[in-house]
């Protein structure tokens, strides 16, 4: 029966199971995630997330904690210096337990346990999301900007010099019409004089 049974002893006396939390807590802490099985990353995640909480403050007292629990002084600063203000905002919840199958040796169930905050597929998502709630305000106040004074100086000159050009073009091309009519006058004037003389002669 299992009563009062809290903590998973995984097999092994006291010494050895203390010194096999502390070195897959130094690997997850310097690789940010690691492969082992379902039990042992249970076990790891209370292990390790109390000592992530202690990294928050950074005190000699908590750094001694943590290295009395850890045993390796470069894990400890990597915790502190890297680790913690990174997940300085989260309350809790530093770890990811993601079941991956069943080993093919013995068929033990496998897992990997990573730090939530270092995953760079699940938080780009939802930096974008929240990206885009930040870009629609900003894109109001963009379109409130006044634009400069020089640039609409150059937009009116600009317009004034389509506008005279176009003047131009139009006053150029009255004669051409004009006299395109004159010569279709004669043109016509002419004939009417050559059937004219034409019906004389055969009269």
């Amino acid at each position: 029966m299992k009563h009062g049974k809290k903590v998973n002893h995984l097999g092994r006396k006291v010494a050895h199971r203390k010194s096999m939390l502390a070195n897959m807590a130094s690997s997850l802490i310097d690789h940010k995630r690691i492969n082992t099985t379902v039990a042992k990353a249970k076990a790891l995640k209370q292990f390790v997330e109390p000592l992530i909480t202690k990294s928050k403050t950074d005190s000699t007292q908590n750094r001694r904690l943590v290295f009395s629990a850890l045993r390796n002084k470069y894990a400890v600063a990597m915790l502190f210096r890297d680790v913690a203000p990174k997940i300085g905002d989260r309350p809790g919840g530093y770890t990811r337990v993601i079941k991956m199958g069943n080993r093919l040796g013995d068929n033990a169930a496998m897992a990997l346990i990573e730090l939530v905050d270092f995953n760079e597929v699940y938080n780009v998502e939802k930096n974008e999301a929240k990206k885009t709630t930040r870009r629609s305000r900003s894109r109001k106040k963009s379109i409130t900007t006044e634009i400069p004074s020089s640039e609409v100086e150059d937009v009116a000159k600009t317009s004034q010099v389509v506008k005279d050009n176009a003047s131009k073009d139009i006053a150029d091309n009255k004669p051409k019409v004009a006299s395109k009519a004159s010569n279709q006058d004669s043109d016509k004037n002419k004939d009417i004089t050559t059937t004219e003389s034409e019906k004389e002669g055969d009269t």
